[in-house]
């Protein structure tokens, strides 16, 4: 079991930190045999942003041995990944060009590279030798040369991306050169290396699996290599980059192959899997079949940093969602990173400082609402010591999420209702289901009344916007719970931009719908991370889902619904629409709060989550723990915990 590179946003100054240092050694303790780095820049031309990573010069090697003795101190080894980006070295922050073979973007609107000359490519491997020589100044057990997921050596590698026609391309074996160049300077340095490969770009002329089998044998007969990582992707603005960090519409293991093919091609060189496999069983399974002698488990590991160790003692471990938004969501908005349900990512050191702190005199709370900001503030506040309540008026926990998962390809959802309802349970906190409470309820004399604190957690509601005369409208809501009903021409409305619209259009589609998603903005799926957005599309294209971007609905008549352009004011018509479904913004149901907020004889209030404002589950959670933990001041605890990270 090891914990692969995965992008952080802790760094400073391109160089790690505390963050860093804390974060790998929680995981370290947590049972993980090996750590791999997050990617290490190795020339500034790769940096992008000073929160990367990168090792430029001497001067970085203090910072990355903290790391590394953190980790070997904990008991695991630990290796530094290396790399430079290439084309997709985002320059906006440090106003230079992205270094790639050839001066074609990434993306469609991304900048144009600057196509390197015989002097630059000296510079990168003399860099990733550097960059291996102060690693192993650093104390790393080793270094994994990164030759995949569409980065510089990828797109030399590559007949997709490498147009040259010189000694660095043209065909396979000078397209070979840059790589050779890299591994015969990095193991000069003294450390294993290993390499990590995209088993497949999923691109049209791209390196497809015999080909990395090619380049692998090749270089294996070359140089001494500790491992190959097999995972697979390009970066690129396609179909492919949605792969690499594969969400829940994924399913299970569904790159697994790729690591069984080269275990069968090179059974005496470890091979390393890694990608959506959720458990530690699932783990096993690919070494007990042959597929491949150590797995990775990333986002995983972010979810609960100690599963290894949970497993070994026979405990349950918080399980990853593969929901894309703590983690990835965050990376591309150029934010550290966190998690749905581990809102202490990053903060482990204070975190764990709140937690062994002396406990305050406990109090009696009532969390009233079991989504999962409830859930949450309900096991904090019982960990903290204090005499728990939770009423939920519905007959099971989980509150939306628990709708939601209902949805296909969202199912995995599901796990953040069920998981804290199972911990709960264990804890021995009261747990009211079916109960509805009121603010009077909570007044001196009400049925609920005595309690210290009351945590509201009562969520949000959907709005839905009525068309007269025309086709039946369904909240969000209404249309989850009547999917297997919807047929013919459905209108979904998508004000938001989040996974609820697009997931239930899809959903819609599968079952046989024709369905037009109506987007006022000019961004489809705006708020979904371009990581899952590039998959969505391309399952909504598949689908046949008509997206009408730039577009309102203003009226219906019948089976006839009007759209109207947002920059021209122009109209047209959809017609023989069977249903609309508004996926309109929620409000929040607040109605306790507003009522008790300065009451007298009000026991003291805290809310969290929808009720607090709409948003997403990534933020219920966390507000949920700050509730529990600090009820004096969940304002001052958030900003004590953000200080200390």
């Amino acid at each position: 079991m090891f914990v692969p590179g995965h992008t952080t946003n802790f760094g400073h100054d391109n160089r790690p930190t505390v963050r860093h240092v804390d974060y790998h050694a929680e995981r370290a303790n947590g049972g993980a045999g090996m750590i791999i780095t997050e990617a290490i820049r190795v020339h500034p031309t790769s940096a992008g942003r000073h929160i990367s990573l990168g090792s430029f010069d001497d001067a970085s090697i203090p910072a990355y041995a903290a790391v590394a003795e953190a980790v070997r101190t904990a008991g695991a080894a630990i290796f530094a990944q290396i790399m430079h980006a290439g084309r997709q070295a985002n320059g906006d922050a440090t106003r230079t060009a992205a270094w790639a073979p050839a001066g074609v973007p990434w993306a469609a609107g991304a900048h144009i590279p600057h196509a390197m000359g015989r002097g630059d490519i000296a510079t990168v491997v003399a860099a990733f030798g550097a960059a291996a020589r102060r690693m192993r100044a650093a104390g790393y057990d080793g270094v994994e040369v990164h030759l995949g997921h569409g980065h510089l050596l990828q797109q030399f590698l590559s007949p997709f991306t490498n147009t040259r026609d010189d000694a660095y391309g043209g065909d396979a074996d000078r397209r070979l050169r840059l790589t050779r160049e890299v591994l015969a300077k990095v193991l000069a340095q003294g450390l294993p290396v290993g390499i990590r490969v995209s088993a497949d770009e999923f691109l049209p002329g791209g390196l497809t699996p015999p080909d990395v089998v090619e380049i692998v044998a090749t270089l294996r007969a070359e140089f001494p290599l500790a491992y190959v990582h097999v995972s697979h992707s390009a970066y690129h603005g396609s179909y492919s980059l949605a792969t690499q960090m594969a969400d829940m519409s994924f399913g299970h293991a569904p790159f697994r192959h790729h690591a069984a093919l080269f275990k069968r091609e090179f059974p005496d060189l470890p091979v390393l899997a890694v990608c959506r496999l959720d458990t530690l069983a699932e783990a096993a399974e690919l070494v007990r079949s042959g597929d491949a002698d150590l797995v990775g488990l990333a986002r995983p590991h972010i979810a609960d940093p100690h599963l290894v160790r949970r497993a070994m003692a026979g405990e349950p471990a918080r399980s990853c969602l593969a929901c894309n938004q703590g983690c990835v969501g965050r990376l591309e908005a150029s934010l550290p990173i966190s998690c749905v349900v581990n809102p202490e990512v990053g903060a482990e050191r204070a975190w764990a400082a709140v937690w062994s702190g002396p406990r305050k005199t406990s109090r009696r709370v009532l969390v009233v609402g079991g989504g999962p900001a409830g859930t949450e503030a309900a096991l904090a506040a019982h960990r903290a010591g204090h005499e728990v309540t939770l009423a939920e008026a519905a007959d099971r926990l989980g509150g939306q999420i628990a709708l939601a998962a209902q949805v296909a390809g969202r199912e995995r959802l599901g796990l953040l209702a069920a998981e804290p309802a199972a911990q709960l349970a264990a804890t021995g906190v009261s747990v009211r289901l079916g109960l509805r409470v009121t603010a009077d309820d909570l007044l001196p004399g009400g049925r609920l009344a005595g309690y210290d604190d009351v945590i509201v957690a009562t969520g949000s509601r959907p709005l839905r916007r009525e068309l007269p005369g025309g086709p039946p409208v369904f909240d969000l809501w209404q249309a989850v719970r009547a999917l297997a009903d919807l047929r013919g021409t459905v209108v979904v409305r998508d004000d938001e931009g989040s996974w609820a619209a697009a997931s239930v259009a899809e959903h819609l589609a599968r079952l046989g719908a024709k369905v037009h998603l109506v987007v006022p903005t000019a961004s489809l799926a705006a708020r979904v991370t371009t990581y899952s957005k590039l998959a969505l599309t391309r399952r909504l294209g598949d689908l046949g889902v008509k997206a009408h971007l730039l577009r309102s609905v203003t009226g219906a008549d019948g089976d006839r619904v009007t759209l109207q352009d947002s920059l021209t004011g122009e109209t047209e018509e959809l017609t023989g629409v069977s249903a609309v479904v508004d996926a309109g913004r929620p409000e929040a149901a607040d109605e306790i709060y507003r009522a008790l907020d300065g009451q007298d004889g009000a026991p003291r209030i805290h809310v969290v989550g929808d009720a607090n404002a709409p948003r997403t589950a990534l933020e219920a959670v966390y507000e949920g723990r700050l509730a529990g933990v600090f009820l004096t001041d969940p304002v001052s605890g958030a900003t004590a915990l953000a200080q200390a990270g």
